[in-house]
């Protein structure tokens, strides 16, 4: 099978790059991890891709006079790697659309709520606060609408009558760490294509781009 290599940036603690390390299948390297770029040199995430044996590099935004010199130098450490795709896992910059135009159809995000709902920030607290049944997470394309690309999977997780933004921020997470290296897997093998905006698996709409709700 023929390998497709990824590159993964990440700002934090990085815990979806775990769940793609994780999930690699040694004895079928379906998704080659070249490198993990972060934009913090002292995000945990640097850590991780260390023990994991996968090179690290830093392009600290700090550096740069503006977002377009930053992401020129993102563009120039990432080609070099020569990545089928490029995953966005925790990075906390938004990138500049002459970006998110060099990668169209190869760059993904994943997102803590049922987009379109809740795009931004604070999404798990805006969900209790506006008495929603469920959230969850998204799985998309990155487009230069921020948080509105194409679809691929998503994720729903019952929100408790106890729950804080915390707690249910919790469980969404571990349900993000089986919907992205899932998704992943479909881009690397070549089973997702985009038409009129819409993502297709297998060339159809796929039936797990909504997963029955998890309750806790």
């Amino acid at each position: 099978m023929q390998t497709c290599p990824v590159v993964v940036l990440v700002s934090g603690s990085g815990s979806n790059l775990q769940a793609l390390i994780d999930t690699r299948n040694e004895a079928d390297p379906a998704v080659e991890i070249r490198a993990v770029i972060s934009n913090k040199p002292d995000a945990f995430g640097l850590e991780r891709a260390a023990r994991a044996g996968i090179p690290g590099i830093v392009v600290n935004h700090r550096d740069y006079p503006d977002r377009e010199s930053f992401d020129a130098e993102l563009i120039r450490q990432i080609d070099a790697l020569q990545p089928e795709l490029v995953i966005l896992a925790g990075f906390m910059r938004i990138l500049t659309k002459g970006f998110v135009e060099h990668y169209a159809g190869r760059l993904v995000n994943i997102h803590p709520s049922l987009l379109p709902r809740y795009p931004g920030l604070n999404t798990h607290a805006r969900a209790i606060e506006n008495g929603d049944s469920e959230a969850g997470a998204t799985v998309h394309f990155v487009t230069p609408e921020v948080d509105g690309g194409p679809i691929i999977i998503q994720v729903r997780v019952v929100i408790e009558e106890k729950d804080t933004a915390d707690s249910l921020a919790a469980r969404v997470l571990q349900q993000e760490h089986v919907i992205y290296p899932r998704a992943v897997r479909w881009f690397a093998d070549r089973r997702l294509t985009i038409e009129n905006g819409q993502v297709l698996l297998d060339g159809e709409k796929s039936p797990l781009q909504e997963i029955a709700a998890y309750e806790h």
